[in-house]
């Protein structure tokens, strides 16, 4: 009897007495649900577990893109009032900041307070971070390398200035693998700009494809094509072929691991489809929870900042190990938090955006048992700078990658703490300096995950997250 090549697995159709044998495209769909599962099995054995007893087991990365001022949220400094509208003078001028001796400093318009038991300092802009003030380890002495939004982007989410290397995402999910299949091991909760960098700063990069980020946006459907056009007996049947095209195809390159990555991200995408939908379903949430988060504020910003954030619990919930929430962009914005003008009327509206969301996050994580087993990571790709070129209605404060300030909660980092420290115009670090590097390695530290034998061979060496750079800050730890 002449075999139908397209029939379809007999492990997806009601069997049958006068079923014939399988045909070798029949076989390699069966198997474990097709050969894309085999070859994502593959992928999800070349990551490891942790290597060492693990202290949490995600990351929720708050990013705040376009650098939020130190100086006027987490890192008080009085010498900027007092001495505001005095030139800076030479002795303050840096090439990785802008500046010149001309430029003069700038007080902050907020008033500074301790918070909570611990006696954190918090600016007025935050009033509900403030709030979980010992939730906190505040960060005061990071440096950056260059003041250039892109290059800084990269540096925060690869370690390269330049790109071309998987992001902290990426090296996460490839490290530990997934705790749920029906579900990616990176998502980004983007709310609908691409930041500078572009795409590479949630790429995969070298590693296999399957671990790059995959985007679940704020506004309308969640994710493109989640709901499938064909009836299931149907797109199986093309996934099987499209999965022996593809496998055949791998045969004969010298490098198959980027098609194995696309065969696993489809059968990765099919179970998706059944997952997605519920876990970025937020109707379901207690009213209690949707008003902490802020969802019924009048400002659309907000309300997209605080259904990212929800969706962000959600998927830790539900096993996503990393997932980043973006800041949404308005008025036009270059990067949200880029306040080269008009300083309080647009950080005060970046706060209002995201301050209530992101300590609702920590407090809702915390209820429900999840914030000591995951890592929420805040920050900015550098700081602003404590002096302006004139004192006048409406100005701001430049890139400055000299001193600036994130912080980091649960997952084993000391609360109600804050680490290194500026000089007294928080002008440059001047105690225990640290950089994106250190923050890495401590990041994966907490997760199980020794940063210097984490590696992926490409190019005829063994690359990592870190590079030749990065050190476990401890001092940060519980």
């Amino acid at each position: 009897m002449k075999k139908n090549p397209l029939r379809f697995p007999t492990s997806a159709v009601p069997s049958t007495s006068t079923a014939s044998p399988l045909t070798r495209r029949e076989l390699l769909a069966s198997a474990s649900t097709g050969f894309g599962w085999l070859a994502f099995s593959g992928l999800a054995q070349a990551a490891g577990k942790p290597q060492f007893p693990a202290r949490a087991k995600n990351v929720i990365f708050c990013f705040m893109d376009g650098g939020p001022s130190h100086v006027d949220t987490f890192d008080p400094k009085p010498m900027l009032a007092k001495h505001e509208g005095e030139k800076i003078g030479e002795s303050a001028v840096s090439t990785r900041s802008q500046s010149n001796a001309n430029r003069v400093w700038l007080g902050s318009p907020w008033e500074f307070r301790r918070r909570g038991q611990s006696g954190l300092w918090v600016s007025d802009l935050f009033p509900h971070l403030a709030g979980v003030a010992d939730k906190l380890c505040v960060v005061r002495s990071m440096v950056g390398q260059l003041p250039l939004h892109g290059q800084q982007n990269l540096l925060l989410h690869t370690g390269r200035i330049l790109g071309q290397a998987p992001s902290l995402g990426a090296w996460v999910s490839y490290g530990l693998g997934s705790e749920n299949a029906n579900l990616p091991g990176y998502v980004v909760l983007n709310n609908d700009w691409v930041p500078n960098g572009g795409l590479e700063n949630f790429g995969s990069s070298y590693l296999p494809a399957s671990h790059q980020a995959t985007m679940i946006r704020a506004k309308g459907v969640p994710v493109d094509n989640i709901q499938p056009s064909d009836p299931a007996v149907l797109q199986r049947r093309k996934l099987a072929l499209l999965a022996e095209q593809d496998s055949a195809f791998a045969a004969r390159v010298s490098d198959a691991n980027p098609i194995e990555g696309a065969i696993a991200n489809y059968e990765t995408a099919y179970r998706m489809q059944a997952e997605v939908p519920s876990v970025a379903d937020i109707g379901g949430e207690p009213e209690h929870i949707r008003q902490l988060y802020g969802l019924g504020s009048e400002d659309e910003h907000q309300r997209f900042y605080a259904t990212q954030a929800l969706r962000a619990r959600r998927l830790v919930e539900a096993g996503v190990r990393f997932v980043e929430i973006t800041c949404p962009s308005f008025d036009g914005n270059n990067s949200p938090w880029d306040q080269h003008g008009q300083l309080k009327t647009n950080h005060e509206k970046n706060a209002r955006i995201t301050d209530r969301s992101v300590a609702a996050l920590i407090i809702d994580l915390e209820q429900r048992g999840l914030l000591d087993e995951t890592i929420v990571i805040w920050a900015g790709e550098m700081g602003r700078t404590p002096h302006t070129p004139r004192v006048k209605e409406g100005c701001g404060r430049d890139h400055h990658v000299n001193g600036y300030s994130i912080f980091l909660a649960g997952g084993g980092f000391k609360g109600g703490t804050a680490y290194g420290e500026t000089d007294e115009f928080g002008n440059s670090v001047v105690e225990n300096a640290v950089d994106i590097h250190d923050v890495h390695a401590t990041v994966l530290h907490q997760l199980g995950i020794d940063h210097e034998t984490l590696t992926f061979r490409h190019g005829g060496r063994d690359h990592r997250l870190t590079d030749v750079h990065g050190r476990v800050v401890r001092d940060w730890l519980v």
